[in-house]
């Protein structure tokens, strides 16, 4: 399977991201680049917020395109289904409830078979949750030194329930725009696809 293995810092620089959104607590030291002060064309500006969307998300260009074109059938504005998508990610719903401090981990926590859904065991990081669905972390896994620090100071969207004693969490709702944890414009990732 690939894997983006480019530097965050790198990356987040290029993309004008701040780390912390990703979980990292470093900053880059370098300067500018000096092609900076350039006006972007209206096709850089889209390539870059769905390069944004894809790094953040932790989607290859394929798979970003099939939930896209996903979206795209289902009936409703295009970029918000986009959005509610990627958000309701198995990996990215074990982040936002707290289990991991950031969705790189939150993705090896769920690869490795510390989650699971209903009750049933899920390893699969796309797996795509629905309202109702119960995530909790199996009984062995709770004494894991990560997931035990990281649900201390863990706090819930408000589309998702928490139950820190239990190590588990409820999907209240479908997320919305107003529910990311970043900003994003997906309107352009839509004018991007349909050019």
């Amino acid at each position: 399977m690939a894997r983006n293995r480019q530097p965050v810092l790198k990356k987040c620089r290029a993309l004008g991201i701040d780390p912390v959104i990703l979980g990292v607590n470093k900053s880059s030291k370098r300067g500018p680049r000096p092609n900076a002060n350039r006006k972007p064309t209206e096709y850089a500006v889209q390539l870059k917020e769905k390069q944004k969307a894809k790094f953040i998300y932790n989607v290859m260009e394929k798979q970003f395109r099939k939930i896209y074109d996903e979206a795209a059938r289902k009936l409703g504005v295009t970029g918000l289904t986009l959005i509610e998508y990627l958000e309701r990610r198995l990996e990215n719903v074990v982040y936002r409830l707290g289990f991991a401090k950031t969705r790189r981990q939150a993705r090896q926590i769920v690869s490795h078979g510390h989650v699971t859904v209903n009750g049933r065991r899920v390893n699969i990081p796309s797996y795509r949750v629905k309202v109702g669905d119960v995530i909790s972390i199996i009984e062995n896994s709770k004494n894991i030194d990560i997931i035990k620090a990281s649900v201390e100071d863990a706090t819930a969207p408000a589309w998702l329930e928490l139950d820190k004693a239990a190590f588990s969490g409820k999907v209240l709702q479908n997320p919305t725009k107003d529910d990311l944890d970043f900003e994003l414009d997906e309107s352009l990732i839509v004018e991007f696809y349909s050019r």
